[in-house]
């Protein structure tokens, strides 16, 4: 029994109502023990977080693909969990605290990671209520937490397995410090800005007074920490001084140092010569190591809190030290100022007078903490390391030889560009929320690594006091371990049996590097096999102009304001639609709003279809079937459904949502339901009625369960309406319609659509009202020309309002020609229209068109326009072209009709 439609549809109606009972009823849950298991991780979202539109793009997709493989009859599991994220949660707990004036200090550190978790249980996890609004089919009764008992239990056993086999270890190297969270960072949380600096040019005087070197700088204050001057091996200039051995003796410090041939140095700019300050520059640092000294031994004149602190040499005048590193810079450059040391800048006012500046005016792009909001210090620090290099053999092999896939791609590229040239992964980070590292010292700094107290205490010996290591991981340490340690590793548990390695894994690609990259590693070294077959990189979501979204730009757009709006089904099928392999997306609100009316027409459609009697199918296979219409739309549904599958292996999105929406759309909407509506004119129980009720009703159960990856909200509702059900739509079969169909009434069908299609384009451009009856003369009919128009002129005056049609030719005079396949019809216009009050309007039409194309391409074609103007303003340039370039086309074609 069907259930009576609203005449609105309402997506926030139905929304909440149909996920509460899927996940109420378990139909997320992998309970099918025989099936093939489909497995796909979610990348976990910080427990901090909240639905960005990032995250609906990334989800949208995932949530596709694994209702999909559910209807395909797989024992689909979709993981689902959050992140700790270390440094996040740590500074929204603290940051409470500083509103009431309290601070994590306070507290000893169990007592702070207590009211973290406090703070988890009240507040954390907001993000997993948004993606129920989304519509995500993920298994929460399995949900994850990187924090959770057993997945401590899988971190701490990595770390002590690393540790044996040499792959982990203590060193002393430069990381990105933030010094607001004093805490070491990793890559991904720094963000390159643009910022308004200067270039000083300093000098440094040859400690036998010889002479003296030019280095130029941007950070004036690392020379307290200089250790060498570098120039080029090839560099003419200072080979001899090189050779003797020569050293410059540094202002402010005195200290004398080397200069030493090295490729860093470029003899093309400036003087050829650089400061060296290797415990405060990347690059410096692997100048200093290739000069021969030790990190350990390296120079380090900050401190935690990017403070100016003494050296070991105990060079750095006392005034200088305590300052912080900002202060000490316009300090530093007033003492070289004062002693002669400072290079003075000459540059021109607009009307030519020359100013002395103590130095070059520049841009500089420098490196901010995400987080931290602070710039951050290169700094040199012991650390834990991974040894990166050596865990990347085998996922550069897996994806040489396809054993794991890259798609698109194009990005196997940048992958190999990236782990063939890897650096060793700082994992330590100077937090108290997280996983804090298994590592105990005794009173020497010897290192006991156990997964346990216990078990450190007993490596280091009776009596032997041990403290433990004060850092925690990297949080995307643990996360690496996603795609086993939620199965349950290291236990050997039935889920870890049966979904691992998982089949797919869905990610931006601005964290390959940092997740996806590392999972691969981890997942060779701890299961010894890919944690995934194939990784899928999407892009990003950008504004409607192609800029990239910022709060700072006020262009950022709210995921659950469009669902609010337009519901959850537009804004995932948008998404979906807009997925092409390795482009990002371009926001455009107008297009989720189209996607909203496309649930509004079948909302309609199914209206219809009860207002008929058209129910629920109770079959799979295709009904028996003998109106020419009813054998189109199961042919129609065959080439569909072969086409979906096609596109839905590639990963196609963008493809498949095509395909489903124009079949839905045109195919069943727009012509099967105009076709059919004759045959309910009739006597409703006649066998033509009762077939098309049971073709039609079943075609529009294939468009449900074909659509339901896409829109499942308004799918399963559509569902439910048309009769009762055993079982939902979520858990439904996936199309398999196994039916034979008469070709020459499928290319009858194809036929009267195609003369339909071109009529009233035809009366379009020309301004005929499209309720005209019109003649039509087809001199040289084809045999299904002649058959079709011989048995079914009614639906030919129904559709294409051609009335009569003569095979003749026709009568002298001004007229339209339409085509459908080789058949060319004639239809006199002389009475129909003004034929010279239309030829002058379309002229002139076509004319402003073509006037506004040239200036266009004239545009366009300047370079200037197209580098300098804002890329808002070219687009719309180009979107401007294109419209008047397909209007040119019209009109022509329109005076061509009219001859």
């Amino acid at each position: 029994m069907t259930k009576e439609l609203s005449t609105t549809f309402d997506p926030a109606a139905i929304e909440a109502k149909w996920y509460s009972h899927w996940e109420e009823n378990g139909s997320f849950r992998p309970e099918r023990p025989d099936a093939e298991p489909f497995t796909i991780v979610n990348p976990p979202p910080n427990v901090t977080g909240s639905l960005h539109i990032g995250h609906a793009l990334d989800n949208t997709l995932q949530d596709i693909i694994v209702r999909y493989e559910r209807l395909r009859g797989k024992d689909a599991l979709w993981v689902v969990g959050m992140d700790h994220a270390g440094i996040a949660t740590q500074m929204v707990v603290e940051r409470q605290m500083e509103e009431r004036q309290d601070k994590r200090t306070n507290y000893s550190r169990e007592e702070f990671v207590q009211k973290v978790w406090d703070w988890k249980a009240e507040s954390g996890g907001t993000i997993t209520k948004q993606l129920r609004r989304l519509g995500c089919s993920m298994d929460w009764s399995r949900e994850q937490f990187t924090m959770d008992d057993h997945f401590t239990k899988a971190v701490l056993k990595v770390f002590v397995d690393l540790h044996k086999d040499g792959l982990i270890y203590r060193d002393k190297r430069l990381v990105n410090w933030d010094p607001k969270l004093k805490t070491a960072i990793s890559d991904l949380e720094v963000e390159t800005q643009d910022v308004k600096g200067s270039f000083w040019t300093l000098i440094y005087p040859l400690a036998d007074g010889s002479g003296d070197i030019r280095v130029s700088t941007t950070r004036p204050e690392t020379m307290l920490a200089d250790m060498a001057v570098a120039v080029h091996p090839d560099d003419d200039r200072y080979k001899a001084l090189v050779a003797r051995g020569a050293k410059v003796r540094l202002p402010i410090t005195g200290r004398e140092i080397p200069i030493v041939f090295d490729e860093h140095a470029d003899p093309e700019l400036g003087s050829g010569a650089v400061k060296i300050t290797p415990g405060h520059d990347f690059n410096d640092f692997d100048v200093g190591k290739r000069a021969g000294f030790a990190p350990a031994d390296m120079l380090n004149m900050l401190d935690a809190e990017a403070r100016v602190c003494q050296v070991t040499d105990g060079l750095i005048p006392e005034e200088l030290v305590g300052m912080d590193r900002f202060d000490a810079r316009t300090r530093v450059v007033a003492m070289l100022k004062e002693s002669g040391h400072l290079v003075p800048h000459i540059t021109k006012t607009k009307k030519g007078e020359e100013v002395e500046l103590d130095a070059e005016p520049r841009t500089i792009p420098t490196p901010f903490g995400d987080r931290g909001g602070v710039v951050i210090e290169p700094w040199l620090t012991d650390q834990w390391y991974v040894d990166a290099e050596k865990l990347a053999e085998r996922p550069i092999a897996a994806v040489k030889s396809g054993e794991i896939e890259i798609v698109p791609k194009t990005w196997e590229k940048t992958f190999f560009n990236w782990m063939e040239n890897i650096q060793p992964w700082c994992v330590s980070r100077q937090l108290w929320w997280g996983h804090r590292i298994p590592a105990w010292y005794d009173a020497n700094g010897n290192v006991c690594v156990a997964e346990s107290e216990e078990e450190a205490q007993a490596q280091a010996g009776a009596g032997v006091v041990l403290t433990r290591d004060e850092d925690v991981l990297d949080t995307w340490f643990s996360s690496a371990l996603w795609p086993f340690a939620t199965l349950g590793w290291p236990d050997e548990t039935a889920m870890l049996e049966k979904h691992y390695p998982n089949n797919l894994l869905i990610s931006g690609f601005d964290i390959l590097f940092f997740w996806d990259a590392r999972m691969m590693m981890m997942g060779y070294y701890n299961m010894d096999a890919r944690p995934w077959e194939k990784l899928y990189l999407h892009g990003l979501v950008r504004a409607a102009d192609g800029s990239k979204m910022s709060k700072s730009k006020g262009n950022v757009v709210d995921p659950l304001i469009l669902i609010e709006k337009y519901g959850a089904d537009a804004l995932r099928f948008f998404m979906a639609s807009m997925e092409s392999q390795g482009r990002d997306i371009k926001m455009d609100e107008r297009r989720v709003e189209g996607y909203r009316n496309f649930a509004t027409k079948l909302w309609n459609a199914t209206r219809f279809c009860q207002s008929n009697g058209i129910g629920a199918s109770d079959t799979i296979k295709a009904p028996e079937a003998k109106l020419a219409a009813n054998q189109w739309i199961i042919g129609e549904v065959q080439q569909t459904v072969v086409a979906l599958e096609a596109a839905m292996a590639d990963l196609r999105f963008d493809a498949a949502s095509n395909l489903i929406y124009q079949f839905a759309w045109s195919r069943f909407c727009d012509w099967y339901l105009e076709l059919i509506k004759p045959v309910f004119a009739g006597d409703a129980s006649s066998p033509a009625a009762v077939e098309t009720r049971a073709v039609a009703g079943w075609a529009l159960d294939q468009i449900l369960v074909m659509l339901h990856p896409f829109m499942p909200f308004v799918t399963e509702e559509l569902w439910h309406s048309q009769g009762e059900r055993s079982y939902d739509l979520i858990l439904a079969k996936w199309p398999d319609p196994r039916a034979e169909v008469s070709k020459q009434a499928t290319d009858a069908i194809d036929w009267t659509i195609s003369l339909t299609t071109a009529t009233r384009g035809a009366r379009n451009e020309l301004g005929i009202s499209p309720g005209e009856k019109l003649p039509a003369f087809c001199p040289a009919p084809s045999d299904l020309a002649r058959s079709v128009i011989e048995r079914s002129a009614a639906a030919i005056e129904r559709l294409a309002r051609l009335t009569p049609v003569e095979f003749a030719e026709a009568p002298e005079g001004a007229a339209m020609q339409v085509t459908a396949g080789e058949d060319v019809f004639i239809v006199p216009l002389a009475g129909v229209i003004d034929i010279d009050a239309e030829r002058a309007r379309l002229q002139k039409a076509l004319e402003a068109s073509q006037k506004e194309a040239k200036s266009l391409e004239g545009r366009l074609g300047n370079a200037n326009f197209v580098d300098r103007a804002k890329p808002e303003a070219v687009e719309k340039a180009r979107d401007d072209l294109a419209h008047h370039t397909a209007e040119i086309a019209r009109n022509e074609s329109a005076l061509e009709r009219l001859g």
